[in-house]
């Protein structure tokens, strides 16, 4: 038999295998690490601009239903306004002397630049001073009476609600006996602004405060009005042809519209309104801005230019200190902030 094994060649005489490499050098180590650094840091920037955007579209989507409700809220509110229930509906007020009707406490009625507490009557607020909470903000009160189940019922139907969502329950038992509610801006618990409602329901004059929104602090309301003018003095009589057609011909404020000593043309001039004008700015919790620097401006009434001066500045209001902050420039303070604006024409009629 042949032999092979001379096809094997041995290793030379002081030379032993190659050994198999084994771990990195301490360059490559390096390299890597470097390299691993570098991924990461990517990788967490990429997550906090990731989060930061999350946290954005959230705050954001948080004042979106924040200004969703106020608006379905006053909506309905607006339309139950001046209601009257079936006893008193088909009935005429009393007229004096003059043929004038006997001038009843208005269903909408509103204080400019006020605030409130738990103690005020329906009527009453607190001038507010700047840089305050709510600084400039307004006061709105809207009256109705309950539907009874039929006529001279013991009951109501429940689909009247007052500001909180409460079905009201109390059956008037006199012509003027209505529900008040009244929104306004005040503190929460914690000292955030907040939308404020306060009710006294019909014959009682004792107000519930509850807070509906938090981070409401800035909230404008103006006054659409048929056939008067700004500071109108001038009182007819039901049956006087006037030139109103139930549609607003010009927005007022509240203190252009109370005349102050005057309470016959006070509360004439409010049963002239015929739509609400409301606007407001909601803020969001620290932080959540991705803009923490610049101061912005907002226009809770809308933008347009002022009929005056032609500027660019709020659409539907003066811009001086008796209408302050319908110009709103917050100092920035890491809050998201968002305007919201919205018309509310008013159903019933108000000066019956």
């Amino acid at each position: 038999m042949r032999n092979h094994w001379h096809l094997f060649k041995l290793p030379a005489p002081g030379q032993g295998a190659r050994e198999t490499q084994k771990g990195l050098t301490l360059v490559e180590l390096m390299v890597a690490l470097a390299i691993s650094t570098v991924v990461a840091l990517a990788a967490v920037a990429a997550l906090s601009i990731a989060r930061q955007g999350f946290n954005a579209n959230d705050a954001s989507s948080q004042l979106r239903d924040s200004a969703r409700f106020v608006t379905d809220l006053l909506q309905r509110l607006g339309v139950q306004t001046g209601f009257r229930d079936l006893t008193y509906v088909a009935t005429p007020r009393e007229t004096n002397t003059n043929g004038i009707a006997v001038t009843p406490i208005p269903n909408v009625y509103g204080l400019n630049n006020a605030s409130r507490v738990s103690t005020d009557a329906w009527d009453g607020g607190t001038t507010r001073t700047a840089n305050t909470l709510g600084d400039g903000s307004d006061i709105l009160v809207l009256r109705f009476q309950p539907a009874s189940t039929s006529l001279n019922a013991s009951s109501t139907d429940a689909s009247m609600i007052d500001c909180t969502g409460t079905p009201l329950a109390t059956v008037p038992l006199n012509r003027d006996d209505r529900s008040t509610s009244i929104l306004h801006v005040g503190a929460d618990v914690d000292g955030e602004p907040a939308l404020l409602c306060s009710v006294a329901n019909a014959g009682t004059t004792t107000f519930t405060v509850t807070p509906l929104v938090r981070g409401v602090e800035n909230f404008q309301v103006l006054y659409g009005v048929d056939g008067i003018g700004a500071n109108n003095t001038t009182v007819t009589a039901t049956s006087t042809p006037t030139t109103a057609d139930s549609v607003p011909d010009r927005y007022l404020r509240a203190d252009q519209i109370t005349v102050t000593g005057n309470q016959t043309a006070t509360y004439f001039n409010w049963s002239r309104v015929r739509a609400l004008r409301v606007g407001m700015v909601v803020r969001g919790a620290p932080n959540q801005a991705p803009d923490r620097s610049t101061t912005l401006t907002y226009y809770p009434l809308g933008l347009g230019k002022d009929s005056n001066s032609g500027t660019l500045g709020s659409a539907m209001s003066n811009t001086n200190s008796n209408d302050r902050n319908t110009v709103y420039s917050p100092t920035p303070d890491g809050r998201m902030r968002k305007a919201f604006t919205f018309t509310i024409h008013l159903r019933n009629a108000q000066d019956l």
